[in-house]
């Protein structure tokens, strides 16, 4: 028997485990992960990989039925959750081998875990900065990387500004000059975000559920404003012309949403409220600012990358834990199509 075994563990020592865990996003939170599993309809197991008595990964991985097969995934789809998978305790401070060793064995025992409770099929879609997805390849998952940007913050303002593509900088200065101003939102204007992003989608063709996203958003707002979830909104001739929202975790700002194209002729707001989150982080001492890419969308490089970012890799894995385990992929591309958003 393996020393090291996946359990489920309570609240108390879930948000314990999180603190000391490198790596964790505000998506490894107890609070947004029971959000997530109250609208996706997908069971939550807060699984910690232990070594002996001793927690050495957390793991967070939901399970649903679809088509008579058992689906695990981490993050579950349609709940804007990009990533999510392991985050190692205290990771940073191991030796190479350990860490390897870690990892590869925390990986072996979710495995096991999920096995026991009759899976087919498990993608899991790693956090940022876990830079070694190797052993996922040696435990047999598919591993494809992708990327998101991440801007250095911890430098002096006017540098990030002038690090800026020339051209963004000359659009946030025109539209300040023209009358671009940028306020905190609440409530209604995450409402306001949210009816946007789904009128977008609804003008490509996406079909969506009359809901899209509205609980959810409810439940996530109740949790985390102010602390750790902001909104700002661009104003223009006194009128709403755009919206982020951005989220707070440990030393990182990332721009989760938002910012929907507007019609208005000489003024771009959506610069100016990228430029203007990015200088509330760097005031509010945070040391990173991540545009979260999800690295499916090819037009989003020519915007994202304007702002001078580093390309901060993360992977999509996955893995059949069964004969019917390639069906089983087939029903997640499926519904990747339905319902916009991850």
């Amino acid at each position: 028997m393996s020393e090291y075994l996946a359990e489920i563990v309570n609240e108390e020592e879930w948000d314990e485990l999180v603190n000391k865990a490198d790596y964790t996003t505000i998506f490894h939170e107890w609070g947004w992960l029971k959000a997530a599993e109250n609208y996706s309809k997908a069971k939550l197991y807060p699984l910690v990989v232990k070594k002996n008595s001793t927690p050495v990964a957390i793991f967070p991985i939901f399970l649903t039925r679809r088509f008579g097969l058992t689906l695990a995934f981490s993050p579950p789809p349609k709940v804007i959750m990009v990533y999510l998978g392991p985050a190692l305790i205290s990771y940073e401070k191991l030796k190479q081998s350990k860490k390897e060793t870690i990892l590869i064995e925390s990986v072996k025992a979710v495995d096991t875990f999920l096995k026991g409770l009759g899976a087919d099929y498990v993608r899991i879609r790693t956090p940022p900065f876990l830079l070694d997805s190797r052993p996922f390849n040696w435990c047999g998952y598919s591993v494809t990387p992708q990327y998101t940007y991440v801007l250095s913050l911890k430098r002096d303002l006017t540098k990030i500004w002038d690090d800026l593509d020339r051209s963004l900088r000359r659009s946030v200065e025109k539209s300040k000059q023209r009358g671009v101003s940028i306020r905190d939102g609440d409530f209604e204007d995450l409402e306001f975000v949210r009816l946007n992003m789904k009128r977008r989608f609804e003008e490509m063709g996406v079909k969506l559920p009359e809901d899209y996203y509205e609980s959810y958003f409810k439940e996530i707002f109740e949790k985390y404003y102010p602390e750790k979830l902001r909104i700002f909104v661009a104003e223009y001739s006194g009128d709403v012309v755009g919206g982020i929202v951005l989220l707070c975790h440990k030393d990182r700002v990332s721009y989760w949403f938002g910012m929907s194209k507007t019609s208005i002729k000489g003024v771009y707001p959506n610069d100016v409220l990228q430029w203007e989150a990015i200088k509330w982080s760097w005031k509010s001492g945070f040391k990173f600012y991540e545009e979260i890419d999800a690295g499916d969308d090819q037009r989003l490089r020519h915007y994202k990358a304007k702002f001078n970012p580093e390309l901060v890799p993360w992977y999509s894995t996955s893995k059949n834990l069964s004969i019917l385990g390639k069906v089983g992929n087939t029903v997640y591309s499926s519904l990747k199509k339905l319902r916009g958003g991850l």
